[in-house]
Formats: structure tokens, C-alpha cells, sequence
């Protein structure tokens, strides 16, 4: 089940949090077929922040797309912007291999991203052409500027149409970018725990090892025993007009 707040105390909160783990195509069976958007600052960043919950999605029959805003252009040292991006991209499109996903790159350059008026507008007809019934992007409050812009712009598209998606904050590097997170729900991604790191691992430019064993095998073990699983990954529900949940499980 997906869990919320349900009472007054910590240990309720946490044993109506687990999402029961399911076969794939379980909760698929009888139900609409979601458009499922993921929208990072850099490739490597839904991967790591989300990927198991993505190939939850993916599994059970959903339509799954990954909005990279940058193609990390300022990521690989010794690199040009033009060889990073390349590389990086194929990277990203490996990645969405692995995880059943289809990526699309919004176009803006990795270090030097931009929030304004007209980038909120064409963002938002990026996001709205893909007609998401589920958006997860970064948590605003986070150290690294690009993750940062990336969530703004979500947040500026969902404020402008609360009823067109349900909006789901997931984060990266917790403790190091982001900062003041406390879920309100979480995914068990026990079965989908190493096809998330295979698709973390694509992105063969960004130490995959470190990034894995230094921080998000650290936090899936982390969030997997505050929920009670072996594995999770862990949300914040910004419920404006109270939509359904719409997580995997």
C-alpha cells in the first residue's frame, strides 16, 4: 500500500509507510496505464534518486520518460562541453535502456542553467506535451543549483495546472545536496534494486562506484529499514489538490 500519515506517532507513520513489494504487472491489472515523467539536472541524477521506483513503473506496464535538463555538459574534467555532452547522453540513453524508459533532453547547458519567465514556459510545454499523470523531480532544497532549477520549474508547471499531475519529490546525496528532506512516502524497490544500479552504473563517466557505495547504497539500506523492507527509496507528496497516490505498489 502507499503510505501517509496516518496517526499521532513515529512507529505508525512507519508501518503504514512500506509499499508491499508485488509481482510486475500487479498493480498494472485493472488499472489505467500512467505516464510516468522523471525530470533530473543531469543525466545520472533520476537514476540514482529514483531508478528502482522507475522500473517499478516500467515493470508493471506503465509509460515511463525521463526529462534530463542538461546533457552534463560541464561533467567529464579534461572534456569539452561538446565530448561531455555526447558521452554523457549515450550514457543517459543506455540508462533508460536498462530501466524501461524513453529519455528526452530539455535542452539547457549543465553549470549555467537558467530560471526565468520564458524558461518556465518552454519547460512546461516540454513537460505538458508529455501529458504526465506522474511527475518526481528534485527536492528545491538541495546544494547544487541545477537540481534546484530542474525543481522549480516542475514546481512553477504544476502550480500553473495542480490538477493536470501528481507531483513527487525524491533526493540525491542526502546530507551533501539535499538537505531538510522528510518523506511522506516510500517504494520498495527490493526487486528493482539491481536493475537501478545497472542504470546507475551506465553513466561509466561519473565514478558510478563511488556514487553507489558512498551514498545510495547507503540510503536505499537507510530508507528500506525506516519502511521496513531490504531496499527503498523515499518521497515527498506535494499534495496542492489532494490527487490520488499513484506510487508503484
Amino acid at each position: 500500500m502507499n503510505g501517509k500519515f496516518a496517526g499521532p506517532s513515529r512507529r505508525s507513520f512507519l508501518a503504514g509507510t512500506a509499499l508491499a513489494a508485488q509481482a510486475p504487472g500487479a498493480q498494472r491489472a485493472g488499472g489505467p496505464r500512467l505516464r510516468v515523467v522523471c525530470v533530473g539536472g543531469h543525466p545520472d541524477d533520476p537514476e540514482s534518486g529514483c531508478g528502482g521506483t522507475l522500473a517499478r513503473y516500467a515493470e508493471q506496464g506503465h509509460s515511463v520518460t525521463i526529462i534530463y535538463l542538461t546533457r552534463g555538459e560541464a561533467g567529464i574534467p579534461g572534456k569539452s562541453a561538446a565530448e561531455s555532452a555526447a558521452i554523457r547522453s549515450a550514457e543517459a540513453e543506455k540508462a533508460c535502456r536498462i530501466l524501461g524508459a524513453r529519455p528526452v533532453f530539455a535542452g539547457q547547458i549543465d553549470g549555467a542553467t537558467e530560471f526565468n519567465r520564458r524558461r518556465v514556459e518552454v519547460f512546461g510545454e516540454l513537460l505538458l506535451a508529455q501529458q504526465p499523470d506522474v511527475v518526481l523531480t528534485h527536492w528545491p532544497v538541495d546544494s547544487h543549483m541545477d537540481h534546484q532549477v530542474a525543481s522549480l520549474l516542475v514546481y512553477r508547471t504544476f502550480v500553473a495546472y495542480p490538477q493536470r499531475f501528481s507531483l513527487y519529490y525524491f533526493e540525491v546525496n542526502l546530507g551533501s545536496q539535499t538537505m531538510g528532506f522528510h518523506p511522506t512516502h516510500y517504494v520498495d524497490i527490493t526487486a528493482t534494486r539491481a536493475k537501478k544500479k545497472a542504470a546507475l552504473y551506465a553513466h561509466a563517466s561519473q565514478d558510478p562506484e563511488g556514487i553507489y557505495r558512498k551514498h545510495h547504497e547507503i540510503m536505499e539500506n537507510f530508507r528500506g529499514r525506516e519502511s521496513g523492507v531490504a531496499a527503498a527509496e523515499s518521497f515527498v507528496h506535494l499534495d496542492r489538490v489532494y490527487p490520488p497516490d499513484r506510487l508503484p505498489g
